[in-house]
Formats: structure tokens, C-alpha cells, sequence
């Protein structure tokens, strides 16, 4: 006898997966905007439909079956990508607003002194920053594009390399002017080494840019943070030497608020990479913001 493969109506199993979730025919209501007695309808129609019981009814709660611990997993998965496909067929469409995540320090130190060039370029389309270390899944659809630094190794993406570093000491004009001299590395030894939290042991750090220098003997950084823009920020301030990243430091740079010490750099082994999700740049809105990125990135 052949398994038959008719669905149910979406609306009872939709109205089980939710109480069966929430353990409660009144949240399910709640969630799905109907009366707890339309939901108590529909399972029950769905039981009636599989011919099996799914839930037991006690004085206030309900406790699931055997058979209905059994097809939750599977409508939950299957609702779930239900909500992903929306959520990503939503952010096709160019009305509304365009999403971008990057990490705190390039965000702040790099995308945001130039956002107000894209801005005028294109005001119709509403940007949205999210400025997070947290590599977010670009394919669920809540984020149009990534500004990632790493190693551009991102599976499942579209991923175009954007800008890559080069590393060397920088501090304030202040320093200069008040502190113990900066004419050669050696002395580095009579000041503060301001330094960021290496996520990856490729990452540049004090010690190789010291030994690249042939300076011996030098206390490691007092001062570490977790951000790059910490780090510059420290050295604005004037508390020290930082090993300051070009991508990040060029605005403080142009500024003059830090000022670039000796002429050796190393390279660095990462860079920043627009990474994207298949199609994406299909898009008219995100395809802008992207050609935007590499003419500031080409134009230093």
C-alpha cells in the first residue's frame, strides 16, 4: 500500500508547529494573531487528517505525542526556511534600505568619513550600518552585504577583495613635540607601545615589526585593545606609539592627528574583501555601493 503524499492544509500544521514550539495553544494564538479555540481547531483537524493524536490536554498545558515529537523537527525546519526565503526575496526588491555590516573599526575609521560621498551620489537609497565583529550569515537575507577582514576564503559567497594593509609605528604631532625623541626605532624603548588584540597569529604585531627593525630588548605593549579604532583613538590622545593598520589610520593621517614614525612596514598577511551573497550584486542598490567602495578604495 503506497504512502499517500497529500499535505494537509498550511494553516493547521503551521498552528501545531507554533503550540507545539511554544508548549501552549494561547501562545501559539498570540504568535499567530488568531483565538487559542482557532488554533485547538485547527490541530485538532490535522490530527484528524493524520489520524494520529498530537497532543495530550492537561488542566494548563499540553504535553506532546510520541508522533508529534516526531513531526515537529520537520515543519520547524520547514517553516524556518519559509521565513528565510521571504526574508531574502524582501531584500532583493531596491525599495527600502540598503544593509551593510563591517566590523567597528573599519566602520568607523574608514566607511563612515566617506559615507556622505555615496550619499550624495545616490540619496534615493537609505543606508544601514551595522558595525559588529560577528560574521553574520549573509544568505539568510537580513544583510545585503559584508565588509569582511580575512583571508577571503568565505564558502557559499561572492567575495572581491576590497583593500589590504600595510603596518608600521604612528603617534600624535604631540608626542613628538613633548615626549623623549622618535628619530630611529631604538627609541621606541623610552615610550609606550600601544597595540590591538591579535585575533590570528598572522596577524602583524609589535614584536615582528621590532625584529624587521632590528631593535632587541624592548618591552611588549602596555596598552592592548580589541579594536583597531581603540587603538588609534589611544594614540590620538596621546598615550603612546601605536602599530597602526594604512586602512584604518589614512583618515586620522590626512588628518594629521597621528603621524607616520620611520619607513619600514610590514604587510599585511589579510585584507578587506566585499563578500556578498549569490546575486546579490544583481541588484541595482547593492551593485552601486559596491562600485562605490572600490573607486574610495582605488582613490586611497
Amino acid at each position: 500500500m503506497q504512502t499517500s503524499t497529500r499535505l494537509p492544509p498550511l494553516s493547521a500544521p503551521r498552528a501545531f508547529e507554533s503550540a507545539a514550539r511554544h508548549r501552549s495553544f494561547s501562545k501559539a494564538a498570540e504568535e499567530l494573531s488568531v483565538t487559542p479555540a482557532a488554533i485547538s481547531h485547527q490541530i485538532a483537524a490535522l490530527e484528524a487528517d493524520l489520524g494520529v493524536p498530537l497532543f495530550r490536554r492537561m488542566n494548563r498545558a499540553v504535553e506532546l505525542t510520541p508522533s508529534a515529537k516526531e513531526l515537529l523537527p520537520g515543519l520547524t525546519e520547514a517553516f524556518d526556511g519559509i521565513r528565510a526565503a521571504v526574508r531574502r526575496l524582501r531584500a532583493h526588491t531596491d525599495t527600502g534600505t540598503l544593509t551593510v555590516t563591517a566590523s567597528p573599526s573599519f566602520a568607523g575609521k574608514w566607511l563612515v568619513v566617506r559615507l556622505h560621498r555615496f550619499q550624495a551620489l545616490h540619496p534615493e537609497i537609505d543606508v544601514r550600518i551595522s558595525a559588529s565583529d560577528n560574521l553574520v550569515d549573509l544568505a539568510a537575507g537580513d544583510f545585503d552585504m559584508g565588509i569582511r577582514y580575512g583571508t577571503g576564503r568565505y564558502p557559499g559567497l561572492v567575495v572581491e577583495k576590497l583593500m589590504q594593509n600595510e603596518v608600521f609605528p604612528a603617534c600624535s604631532p604631540e608626542l613628538i613635540k613633548s615626549g623623549p625623541p622618535l628619530r630611529t626605532p631604538d627609541d621606541l624603548r623610552h615610550h609606550r607601545l600601544i597595540d590591538v588584540q591579535a585575533g590570528d597569529p598572522l596577524m602583524p604585531t609589535w614584536a615582528m615589526w621590532l625584529r624587521a627593525a632590528g631593535v632587541a630588548d624592548i618591552p611588549g605593549p602596555s596598552l592592548t585593545f580589541s579594536g583597531s579604532h581603540l587603538a588609534l583613538d589611544a594614540a590620538i590622545a596621546g598615550h603612546g606609539v601605536v602599530l597602526a593598520y594604512s586602512t584604518i589610520a589614512a583618515a586620522d593621517l590626512a588628518a594629521g592627528r597621528l603621524v607616520r614614525l620611520f619607513t619600514l612596514s610590514l604587510s599585511d598577511q589579510f585584507a578587506y574583501y566585499i563578500a556578498t551573497a549569490p546575486g546579490a550584486l544583481d541588484r541595482p542598490k547593492v551593485k552601486a555601493f559596491r562600485d562605490w567602495l572600490r573607486d574610495e578604495a582605488d582613490s586611497g
